[in-house]
């Protein structure tokens, strides 16, 4: 189980690794939303999962699930929403400044003559 939670982390950062580093808006959102979700399932990964156990640890509880990561990832999920509303507008600005939704503000055509 834990060699699929890897290797599911591992998929979610380089997707999201790969879409930041395309030349357009929209990928580049759809990128740091991966990224955040690998972030988000690593945190919650380390509170160690347990099932049926408290979540607090007691005398008479022989494990426990650390309730620290998935406050964590509570907030994380908050901040990752206020981040991705934020980018969103911001391209959504800068479309409607430049004309364009590339990332550095040329077109296609541009790069060839330049």
């Amino acid at each position: 189980m834990e060699a699929l939670i890897a290797l599911v982390i591992g998929v979610l950062t380089a997707g999201g690794v790969f879409l930041a580093l395309r030349g357009q808006t929209f990928p580049v959102v759809l990128g740091l939303t991966l990224m955040s979700y690998a972030v988000n399932l690593f945190l919650f990964v380390m509170g160690r999962l347990a099932i049926g156990l408290p979540p607090v640890i007691s005398d008479a509880a022989a494990g426990y699930t650390d309730p620290l990561p998935q406050a964590l990832v509570l907030t994380a999920i908050v901040i990752s929403f206020g981040m991705t509303a934020f980018v969103i507008v911001l391209a959504l600005k800068a479309r409607a400044e430049l004309g364009n939704d590339h990332v550095d503000g040329r077109h296609h055509d541009e790069e060839r003559h330049a």
